[in-house]
């Protein structure tokens, strides 16, 4: 169906693109100077948007192209791409007829919304990156020999049931990065991973990398008040010590903790 709207002498071609957050939140923009309805979504009307050159072809690549915009109070804003709320959001950019969007769609390019670099606090416009599904060719398939183990706790390598380790606690205070909580152990839930539920960051997700005299600190910021509810689960350092202590999992370790290091390697070289 897509094929009259680029075939034709004269098209009335649109460009749209579509971002789905992790969590569901889905905005459409549009290139045409009135919104339109797109699968369901209306998508703004944001002429300030859009992408760098793309070149279709038939060929396997893992380019990466930028797309350029505006921030807007009612939708995209940069308090939220600062709190990290679009991170790894999909991105699919097409072309569409603005006098029938229903006539079909000439697909540009889909991936995930990668780095995002904003301007000044006065500067409402954006820059960010699109990773393309071709990205992953880079990745090395051959894993690498670390002491450190390479599954995620509770994943198909790591096989720890995580029925059971969660739970949801309040905010007693908070602070710049950190955050104490009533009712639990901090020292507990260090290299835990946290979902916050209530207040100003509620769907963010952090992960808590240490516990500090009462304080647990996250790897990134967030808005977090007094009050304000969290579930935490918990989550592991990836030690073989931890593995086998505090989980029993031993035998489903996905490292090599007994290896010699270079470390070692050089003292014996010595």
């Amino acid at each position: 169906m897509a094929g009259p709207l680029i075939a034709d002498d004269l098209t009335h071609l649109a460009l749209c693109w579509r971002l789905v957050r992790r969590d569901g939140v889905a905005l459409g923009f549009t290139s045409h100077d009135r919104d339109l309805l797109v699968d369901g979504l209306v998508h703004l009307s944001r002429p300030g948007m859009s992408p760098s050159a793309i070149v279709l072809g038939d060929g396997v690549t893992a380019d990466d192209l930028e797309v350029a915009g505006g921030l807007s109070a009612a939708a995209l804003t940069r308090a939220d791409l600062l709190a990290g709320r679009w991170d790894g959001a999909r991105l699919r950019l097409f072309l569409v007829d603005w006098r029938d969007p229903a006539l079909g769609q000439v697909a540009l390019a889909a991936g995930t919304l990668g780095d995002v670099a904003l301007g000044e606090a006065g500067d409402a416009g954006f820059v960010a990156t699109l990773e393309s599904p071709a990205a992953a060719l880079r990745a090395s398939a051959v894993e690498i020999c670390s002491p450190e183990c390479r599954a995620e706790l509770g994943d198909a390598r790591c096989r720890v049931s995580l029925r059971g380790r969660s739970r949801i606690a309040a905010i007693s205070a908070a602070d710049a990065g950190r955050f104490q909580v009533s009712g639990l152990n901090p020292a507990d839930h260090a290299e835990c991973r946290m979902l916050v539920l209530d207040g100003a960051a509620a769907g963010l997700e952090r992960r808590l990398i240490a516990a500090v005299e009462g304080w647990l600190h996250m790897d990134e910021p967030a808005a977090l008040a007094v009050g304000d509810r969290v579930l935490l689960t918990e989550g592991c350092d990836k030690r073989f010590a931890t593995c086998r202590d505090r989980f029993g999992n031993a035998a489903n370790f996905r490292g090599e903790p007994h290896v010699p290091g270079g470390d070692m390697l050089q003292r014996i070289g010595a």
